[in-house]
């Protein structure tokens, strides 16, 4: 609630004495009990039929119990009497409870305007998110000078007990809204890390913006990220090479080698390869947990999307059939009668290409790069990561993980809706609204 303040001080409901101190500005109104309709039309008849002039408000409903917090400017002795009359009783017919604080100025200055506050969106995503973790998470928080301002539920559920309808594990997502006046950033992000390593989720920091909720381009590394595994790695054991192929790759991938003469390297051991076997695997390597899911929201908020790809175009191009990608960009593997020549048609997709393409993206859509998400597990990504509004490192080496700003390892791709905003409830309800 956006009415929360320190230093305040609590006038018990039969207390009928003025607000005294010279110092006095507001008077918090805060409403508790079992919800029903009807409640806030009530109150706000009574503060309007009284002349009261809001400065905030706020309201937050858990399991049916409603708390609602309204500050309002200071009243006169006489007019406080008159409003704490006129609110007590209706409350109590309908089952609520009232309590009325003072607000001195110092603190109204705090919590409504005056000093410059950070503000953050912490979220937490695992397949439980238990008291202990948000007990760890709001002592990193606190820690740091920071104030937990609200707290969500994006997903179903949090405790686990429910899995999702196809028997898998469901998620559990908790988003807490913080702010402060806070120095240290990077030692919040850091001891976040931490905090994710100890209970094994993932906690994702974010600077509050206005770009936060309208994110327009999703741009995905294809191999690894989209699907599970390599498509070099898997046409190198069609040809008899595997393990040579994949330890080039697992170093490339770690950024242990350049990633261009890495990528020469291994094309070239495909070489005699035949054209038909290469296409023989369009199908057999399973997507990524939650791909689907993900696609299918995406393209539902109007979203743009795009693969780019250091993997081959012949794999890219069924999943832009697949999903409706808008733009595809990866490695042409030159085929020369029916054989793998060994060799890529340049230019090779690198990670300064990768790079380049998502200026491009954005610039051809007039979408801002603060709007863009870009998603990827190896080195060669971390160039498109560092230059999208959101770069997040899903499954990620290590060595991607510690440089990115976000990282999931926990959750499936549809978890990456979490992180702009998407509750399970607001999706499902449009399924059902829009199922055949």
């Amino acid at each position: 609630m956006g009415c929360g303040l320190e230093g305040v001080r609590i006038l018990g409901s039969t207390e009928r004495h003025p607000m005294t101190s010279e110092h006095s500005e507001a008077l918090l109104i805060h409403i508790s009990g079992h919800d029903r309709p009807g409640i806030t039309a009530a109150c706000m008849g009574i503060l309007a039929a009284q002349g009261a002039a809001i400065l905030d408000i706020g309201q937050a409903v858990v399991h049916e119990n409603l708390a609602l917090g309204i500050l309002v400017a200071a009243p006169a002795a006489d007019e406080l009497v008159a409003l704490k009359s006129a609110l007590e009783a209706p409350m109590a017919e309908m089952g609520l409870q009232t309590r009325f604080t003072e607000v001195r100025s110092q603190t109204l200055e705090r919590g409504i305007g005056g000093v410059a506050r950070s503000r953050f969106i912490v979220t937490l995503l695992g397949r439980v998110v238990s008291a202990g973790m948000l007990a760890r998470v709001s002592a990193v928080i606190a820690g740091n000078g920071l104030n937990v301002d609200r707290i969500e539920r994006l997903s179903e559920h949090i405790c686990g007990r429910f899995p999702a309808p196809d028997g898998a594990a469901a998620n559990a997502c908790v988003m807490l809204a913080v702010s402060g006046v806070a120095g240290a950033e990077t030692a919040l992000r850091s001891e976040l890390v931490t905090a994710a390593q100890e209970f094994s989720i993932d906690i994702a920091c974010q600077r509050e913006g206005i770009f936060r909720l309208n994110r327009r381009l999703f741009a995905f590394d294809m191999d690894s990220t989209l699907i599970q595994g390599e498509v070099i790695d898997n046409l190198a054991r069609l040809a008899g090479v595997g393990e040579q192929v994949s330890a080039i790759t697992a170093a490339a991938m770690r950024g242990e080698l350049d990633f261009d003469q890495s990528f020469t390297k291994r094309v070239g051991l495909l070489q005699g390869l035949a054209a038909e076997k290469a296409y023989g695997l369009l199908g057999t390597i399973p997507l990524s947990d939650g791909a689907e899911r993900l696609f299918r929201t995406l393209k539902l908020l109007g979203m743009k999307t795009a693969i780019l790809s250091g993997g081959f175009n012949f794999f890219a191009r069924t999943l832009q059939e697949r999903f409706g990608i808008d733009y595809i960009y990866s490695n042409e593997l030159e085929i020369v009668d029916g054989l793998v020549t060994g060799r890529v048609i340049p230019p090779i997709i690198n990670g300064r290409r990768k790079a380049e393409l998502l200026v491009e993206i954005a610039g051809r859509e007039g979408i801002s790069l603060e709007q863009v998400v870009a998603v990827g597990d190896g080195a060669n990504d971390l160039p498109m990561l560092s230059l999208a509004g959101m770069g997040i490192a899903y499954r990620a080496k290590p060595v991607v993980r510690e440089k990115a700003e976000q990282s999931i390892s926990q959750l499936g791709l549809d978890g990456l809706l979490y992180l702009i905003g998407v509750r399970d409830g607001d999706l499902a309800g449009y399924e059902a609204q829009h199922s055949d």
